[in-house]
């Protein structure tokens, strides 16, 4: 029975997403809020107090094993101990400047992330969205600085998720996200997603950029083949555009390498990179070649938070960790693991489990009954996991997961899947 203080309004939230933050699939879900918190998430009826490596621990004292690392965010894990170190001591020290003045830490972090990829300049900012903004901006004054301003517009791809700012949500160009907001902002033409020949049919003489993930996360955990990506550098190349790539979800380790793009053979002019650089701590940041960035100059873009002490902090111990020797070589050792007892799993279970997607510890089901199905029974073993688009259920374990923690959720998962295949004989008909 749910109790309402006198003068205060509980809220319900009738849920019915297939795909993307907050949503949970194709299902009414109803969900208590707090007056006072914007409804905009249908959360589930769980909190918690502490964590630890890959658990969470509720406040009830329940563990959950956390294969969602908050959305590829809490890359290290939870608590990780070189990240407290880092972050208490520099809040002993100082918090914020304003960028008004020189931030020794965050120089050093922008000198390491260059020194690590393809990039000779860094804007810190806060957020996913925020770095994608940047990205846009700077592709755009790219062109301007050169004396094309009409090469405004930008290619995107269906299924594409660049963040909830209204010119992301316009990059991203899902209808869903865009409704009741508006115009939607101008500068943006979308294509099938791993379709070369739609992409060059696409621009125009006012194209200026391309923007795409190496790696759909939103969408449904898609990946294109390499030679996609070659073709859209090739594309740029020919035809003097920017290649802008948003490794937002896909950066820091999470496919196997430092990043997607490192894969590929090839490098963008452009990059967007948030969540794992600070494994938890809110941060982002635009990473950009000399000449990709000659239009941003000085009061041109800004952030008052972004790139202050604490983040640098942060964003530097993540580094260090990230650049041991046998970090990336034990990501691609569990991933391994993982994605072959997912296999295992798929064939033990085909009326539950249709297809296993991604790279690395970014890997996704599609799952033949309705993903809220088999995100709630994977809750109900104590397993953490996130829906996606395409009726997907996103497996995102911290990076830093053991081989012991990869086989008991491999274990939950198939205790998951069994229950609902004892079920009532809707399962392979509710998704259809």
């Amino acid at each position: 029975m749910l109790i309402v203080p006198p003068g205060k309004a509980a809220h319900f939230i009738l849920r019915k997403d297939t795909g993307g933050p907050g949503a949970s699939g194709e299902r009414a879900v109803t969900s208590y809020l707090t007056s006072h918190v914007l409804p905009t998430y249908a959360r589930y009826d769980l909190a918690f107090e502490r964590g630890e490596g890959a658990w969470l621990i509720a406040t009830d004292g329940a563990r959950y094993l956390d294969f969602t690392s908050g959305v590829a965010v809490s890359a290290l894990g939870h608590a990780h101990p070189r990240l407290l170190a880092a972050l208490t001591d520099q809040a002993g020290k100082v918090w914020h400047v304003s960028n008004y003045f020189r931030i020794p830490e965050g120089e050093r972090l922008a000198e390491r992330l260059c020194s690590l990829t393809f990039a000779d300049r860094v804007f810190f900012c806060n957020s996913g969205a925020e770095a994608i903004e940047c990205a846009i901006k700077t592709a755009r004054k790219y062109h301007a600085a050169a004396g094309r301003p009409e090469r405004f517009r930008v290619i995107t791809f269906e299924g594409a998720f660049h963040g909830r700012t209204l010119a992301a949500l316009a990059a991203g160009g899902q209808k869903k996200y865009l409704e009741g907001f508006g115009p939607v902002v101008e500068g943006f033409d979308q294509v099938p997603f791993g379709d070369l020949e739609a992409t060059k049919r696409a621009i125009g003489p006012d194209t200026g950029a391309i923007l795409v993930e190496p790696l759909q996360g939103e969408g449904g955990v898609h990946m294109p083949p390499i030679h996609f990506l070659r073709g859209l550098r090739k594309l740029c190349d020919e035809r003097g555009m920017l290649l802008v790539l948003d490794e937002i979800q896909t950066g820091f380790g999470r496919t196997g390498e430092l990043f997607a793009y490192q894969r590929t053979g090839i490098a963008p002019d452009i990059m967007a990179v948030a969540k794992a650089l600070g494994a938890g701590f809110p941060m982002g940041a635009c990473l950009a070649t000399e000449q990709a960035a000659k239009g941003m100059t000085a009061g041109t873009h800004g952030s008052t938070f972004g790139g202050n002490p604490l983040a640098m902090a942060v964003g530097n111990a993540v580094l260090d960790v990230v650049q041991e020797p046998d970090f990336l070589d034990h990501v691609k050792k569990v991933a391994a693991l993982f994605k072959q007892r997912l296999a295992e799993i798929k064939d033990r279970y085909p009326t539950v489990i249709g297809e296993v997607r991604g790279e690395g510890l970014m890997l996704g089901i599609r799952a033949v009954v309705p993903n809220a199905d088999l995100i709630d029974a994977l809750r109900a073993e104590k397993l953490l996991a996130i829906p996606a688009g395409d009726n997907v259920v996103r497996l995102y374990p911290p990076l830093i997961v053991s081989e012991a923690e990869i086989s008991d959720g491999v274990q939950r998962l198939a205790r998951a899947c069994a229950a609902i295949a004892q079920r009532e004989p809707r399962t392979a008909q509710a998704a259809q």
